[in-house]
């Protein structure tokens, strides 16, 4: 074959025929080869010695010729038993005892270590004059990790159960069942049923259980025991003890008279994954107890266990149901993956290559380790590499934004009791669900939703959709809800909209709690101890609770609105990001271009003041005339086309992308469009939105971004109009700073003073007038001359500053004193 394979000329199709013709060649020399018998160093068998072909021998390592012994591997057994060397349940040749030595009938080596004799059998092949070459080799070789020693296999007597005989109802049982994720049942478990084996169920051990199997010495006599008093009867001893040490020595006459002795226990255990397997009947004690009870809930609802268990419980399981009733064991499946050490090898006690269990726990808490554990691919049946620090980001990004959320419901709802307004209680459900804010209307529905998605899910059994989803539920309610809401839950809009907002932000912590009980259950309970003190009536324990039910209407409309509103915000802080204009620089306007009126409507209407406050932009402007600020082309998905077109790719291709704007529009319109006589929707096309600049601008003075749906302009030119919007917004900020830095708590009392160090007050006395109402409003009380501050006022924090905007200051959060 190489020497037809050489040279830089080489085409196939030219040497096709000479190729074909080697190729016969070899397969009739393959089989000659494989009729050739060989001399035997040793007579054992008059069927052994000879060439036998199979491919999985390859000549990656060694010479691509190995010995077969039946007795000493699978492959081997396999392939002596396919080529009539031996026959299926006849005495195997077995030259190796327990101890790994040759036995007696190996006259030149008995008693010799099997890997010790390797030198000696050498040298007896070359004293022979047949060795060929001799040499030292790395490969692959069974190996005990434990006791760090060669393995060898090795064939010993066992007893069987005939699965072969029920795979065909294995496998049809197998498609009565529900497993998640389906490919481990579709293909890893369907393959293991369809090469299934005749399973060995006795183990050579000690301890275990035994085998109920009594034999007579000559084999003829064989009685397998399925119950204490059978055993009992038939013996005429008393059993206390299943254990081998307490039954080993009862016997049982024989049937068949006394002078054929007695029939004793054999040696043999069971398997523990018989065990393990006979779970759904064993545990009840069936079929000696709870008849009723087993064939009520028979087949079990649920299991769950590793990947690993599709050779093991999940298999046992169903073999040992297939065989007594003709049924699976089981109706619904979840099997999860393997947990790895962070380097990607098992986790193991002598490497030491995984952290102690308790010590992440101790650091990060249950249910952080957890939620890592079930928001990983391991709930999908794949690997994970187990890292203490995913943990914490468990802590970092789900826990504490999720605490911060419920702290700042408690800080202000303790304000309105401590300004005077009375208690808290939070607002019956169905008024809560009434209100008329935009934001307590989406959170309102997105909770509805959520638990909607949790029920179906989990009934699913699908865990590694809802994790997910409940931690973009959590991020949203913090980063969205409670940020955007923040003047209305501190009381800034009026006593009714904070008792309103406090009692919807109430309400949807009480509900996530309750739907992530199951998942974080410490973490849950001690928030839902805190919130159930304001309830009448209440269960004692979050996991004395039922599960939430969907109580109000979903509203599929405001929850896409906020989600554009969300998608253009991020574009907006996209843009600032690139061009380093933070969002304490005011801009002055933004333009949102998009076809459809209903997503212009959605950001343009209720939403406008929360986009225009969150992206700090004083002007919002909206344009549903795609082709004013972006010039389209189309893009054909590869991917998805290529299969499906083959040989009319190319022309399809080239015809998408010279579609016209004009085309283009109408496609995305329409949602298909028809293409050399192929109709393509719009999967099939993608649609890419360039930037088209406004003449005479460039890209520091105007900037876009978009995600193929929505673009988004942002002026970006200074404008001396918004000087004094963006210095007002920079001394809020460090008002807010300088409370937190003096560790106050929302509901201290105190006042603020500022002074400019600037020679020329004149652009600070203008700035403090003209933001008067917006720093009141932002801080919750007025931001006075430092002159007019008390002398016997009480100073709790100061902070200078120094080139801010070109102004220089000095701020200072006092006591109020009390004479005023």
């Amino acid at each position: 074959m190489e020497e037809v394979c050489e040279g830089k000329d080489f085409s196939f199709p030219k040497q096709e025929e000479t190729i074909l013709k080697l190729w016969s060649e070899i397969k009739a020399f393959e089989t000659q080869l494989a009729r050739t018998e060989g001399q035997p160093e040793y007579e054992f068998s008059d069927v052994a010695f000879r060439v036998v072909a199979d491919n999985y021998v390859t000549d990656d390592s060694g010479t691509g010729i190995v010995h077969c012994a039946p007795a000493f591997g699978e492959d081997d057994y396999r392939v002596c038993l396919e080529n009539q060397v031996i026959n299926k349940g006849d005495n195997l040749i077995v030259a190796v005892d327990d101890d790994g030595c040759f036995t007696e009938r190996i006259t030149d080596f008995s008693g010799c270590y099997v890997k010790d004799a390797d030198k000696v059998i050498i040298e007896a092949v070359k004293a022979k004059g047949r060795l060929v070459k001799s040499g030292t080799f790395t490969h692959s070789y069974p190996f005990c990790w434990r006791s760090k020693t060669p393995l060898i296999y090795r064939a010993v007597p066992s007893w069987f159960i005939r699965v072969e005989q029920l795979k065909e109802k294995l496998l049809d049982n197998n498609t009565q069942t529900y497993w998640v994720p389906d490919f481990v049942k579709e293909k890893r478990f369907h393959n293991w049923l369809e090469n299934a084996r005749d399973w060995a169920v006795s183990r050579s051990r000690f301890w275990g259980t035994p085998l109920p199997v009594w034999i007579s010495e000559d084999g003829e006599e064989i009685l397998v025991i399925d119950s204490i008093d059978k055993l009992e009867k038939l013996s005429g001893a008393k059993v206390f003890d299943l254990h081998r040490h307490n039954i080993d020595h009862i016997t049982i006459p024989s049937a068949r008279g006394p002078q054929h002795g007695v029939l004793r226990r054999i040696d043999d255990v069971f398997d523990c994954w018989f065990e393990s397997g006979s779970m759904p009947y064993a545990y009840i004690h069936y079929p000696f107890e709870n008849v009723e009870l087993f064939e009520k809930n028979f087949p079990g609802h649920f299991v769950a266990e590793g990947l690993d268990q599709t050779r093991g419980w999940f298999y046992t399981l169903m073999v040992l149901s297939t065989a007594l009733f003709g049924k699976p064991a089981f109706r619904n499946l979840i099997c999860n993956g393997l947990v790895l050490a962070e380097d990607g090898k098992k986790m193991s006690k002598s490497l030491k290559n995984y952290p102690s269990p308790m010590e992440v726990i101790d650091d990060y808490g249950a249910d952080a380790l957890r939620l890592y554990l079930i928001n990983s691919p391991v709930v999908r049946a794949e690997t994970l590499r187990f890292k203490k620090e995913g943990v914490f980001g468990v802590v970092k990004d789900v826990f504490l934004p999720w605490y911060n959320a419920y702290r700042f419901l408690v800080q202000n709802a303790r304000r309105l009791e401590d300004e005077g307004f009375g208690t808290f209680l939070p607002i019956d459900l169905t008024t809560v669900q009434k209100s008329s804010n935009v934001l307590d209307q989406w959170i309102n529905s997105a909770t509805q939703s959520l638990v909607h998605f949790v029920q179906q899910e989990m009934n699913g059994y699908r865990l590694y959709t809802v994790v997910p989803y409940l931690l973009k539920f959590l991020d949203n309610l913090t980063n969205i809800y409670v940020r955007f809401n923040r003047k209305r839950l501190k009381g800034r809009t009026g006593e009714e909209d904070c008792r309103m907002a406090l009692s919807t932000l109430y309400n949807v912590l009480l509900v996530s709690c309750k739907v992530m009980a199951p998942l974080t259950p410490f973490f849950t309970e001690v928030l839902y101890q805190n919130l159930r003190k304001v309830l009448n009536e209440s269960e004692e324990s979050i996991h004395f609770c039922s599960f939430p039910k969907a109580e109000g209407k979903r509203d599929e409309r405001m929850e896409q609105s906020v989600r554009r509103m969300m998608t253009v915000i991020d574009l907006g802080r996209n843009i600032r990001e690139r061009h380093n204009k933070p969002l304490k620089t005011p801009l002055k306007e933004m333009v949102i271009v998009h076809p459809d009126a209903d997503f212009l409507d959605d950001i343009a209407g209720k939403l406008r003041e929360y986009v225009l406050e969150e992206l700090n932009v004083r002007s919002l402007v909206t344009c549903n005339d795609t082709l004013e600020y972006a010039s389209l082309r189309a893009e054909p998905d590869f991917s998805v086309l290529g299969k499906r077109l083959g040989k009319s790719m190319g022309v399809v291709a080239k015809e998408v992308k010279a579609m016209s704007q004009e085309s283009i529009l109408a496609f995305e319109k329409a949602g298909e469009v028809t293409v050399s006589g192929h109709c393509l929707k719009l999967a099939d096309i993608k649609v890419v939105r360039d930037f088209k600049r406004p003449n005479g601008t460039t890209e520091k003075e105007i900037d876009a971004a978009g995600d193929g749906d929505v673009l988004v302009v942002l002026d970006l030119r200074p404008d001396e109009s918004l000087f004094e919007a963006g210095v007002a917004r920079e001394i809020v900020r460090r008002v807010q700073q300088l409370r937190k830095t003096a560790a106050l708590k929302p509901t201290d009392v105190v006042e603020a003073y500022f002074e400019s160090l600037d020679q020329d007050k004149s652009v600070s006395q203008r700035v403090l007038q003209s933001q008067e109402e917006y720093i009141t409003d932002a801080i919750g009380f007025p931001l006075r001359p430092s002159h007019v501050m008390p002398s016997d006022a009480v100073l709790v924090a100061e902070e200078s500053s120094h080139g801010v905007s070109g102004m220089s200051f000095v701020i200072r959060l006092v006591r109020p004193t009390s004479s005023k």
